[in-house]
């Protein structure tokens, strides 16, 4: 079966893991990979946030940006690529920016883990908040833009990171809560020399970010 070979890996954790309900918002280049590794993995419960649609510009490092995909919703052509994984798997949709005023939508469920991967400050500290409210897991993505080597990339507590410039402004925004400063995050300590507004990325360092992450979530459901 297809995940057979996993299971000689992670024997009878693989229940743990198969029954997980898992929330992802951003299936973008960190995103992506996450919802495919996890998918891989045999969870059988996943609900995905976008509101973009698939641009050419994406190519270079989401797993599902292809010339066939372009103009398409993220969260179509994801869910079908996970159907295709696993047909099994429940997987609900939100084809929205999330926000404040729509949290209530997305929560609507219990949620074992919730993965941050917005672009957006702003959300990422809604989701933050929130999680902490519901007492939910949640890991969150640091900045993937601009870097360059694997190997500085680590996850640590929020209020350990250094060199990022994302988790420097959610601590100063988060001052206020201590457990917020308590999350474990996906980062890099790389130094980088930015040279435009617009962000430079390639196909690898987003794609570490998101399998760091779910690297994560399988190590500690194996040790719960």
């Amino acid at each position: 079966m297809e995940f057979d070979r996993f299971k000689l890996l992670v024997g009878d954790t693989f229940s743990k893991i198969e029954n997980l309900k898992v929330l992802i918002l951003g299936v973008g280049g960190v995103g992506g990979y996450v919802v495919e590794s996890l998918a891989r993995c045999g969870v059988s419960n996943i609900t995905i946030v976008d509101s973009d649609s698939i641009d050419i510009t994406n190519i270079n490092r989401q797993i599902i940006a292809l010339n066939s995909t372009i103009g398409k919703k993220k969260v179509d052509v994801l869910k079908s690529r996970i159907l295709d994984i696993n047909p099994e798997c429940l997987v609900d949709t939100f084809d929205l920016f999330y926000k404040e005023e729509n949290k209530d939508i997305i929560f609507n469920q219990k949620y074992d883990y919730v993965i941050d991967c917005c672009d957006t400050i702003k959300s990422k500290e809604i989701i933050i908040r929130e999680c902490l409210k519901r007492n939910i897991k949640i890991i969150s993505s640091m900045g993937a833009g601009f870097k360059y080597d694997p190997t500085k990339i680590k996850i640590d507590k929020l209020k350990k990171t250094s060199y990022d410039k994302i988790a420097s402004i959610l601590r100063y925004n988060l001052r206020d809560n201590k457990d917020a400063l308590e999350i474990p995050v996906v980062y890099s300590t790389e130094v980088v020399d930015k040279k435009s507004e617009v962000i430079g990325s390639n196909s690898y360092i987003p794609a570490i970010f998101g399998l760091y992450i779910t690297a994560y979530i399988i190590e500690e459901v194996k040790n719960l």
